[in-house]
């Protein structure tokens, strides 16, 4: 087994609180998350909610194509509506 860095050779004691953090990632995956992500949790592939919600990588990528799609599609609108609102007037004196 490769040993991670932070645990010296020869040492057949418990793991230091590096090489344990990287256990804990590596094998299990679970790794801690700070600030507004505190209470959520990787459970395998997924990302959970602290209700529990579930969401995949590619559930989650979908759901940023979306709302990237609908703000590219409210400002093509909001355009086109600027254009249509323009009243020109052609003199002709």
């Amino acid at each position: 087994m490769k040993r991670p860095p932070c645990w010296p050779d020869g040492h057949s004691g418990p793991p230091n609180g590096c090489a344990a953090s990287l256990y804990e990632r590596e094998i299990y995956n679970r790794a801690p998350m700070h600030g507004p992500w505190a209470a959520w949790r990787m459970a395998g592939r997924e990302l959970v909610s602290p209700d529990g919600d579930r969401i995949t990588p590619e559930r989650l990528r979908g759901l940023i194509w979306r709302l990237r799609a609908e703000a590219r599609r409210d400002a093509a609108r909001a355009s086109r509506e600027k254009r249509a609102g323009v009243l020109v007037v052609i003199r002709t004196d």
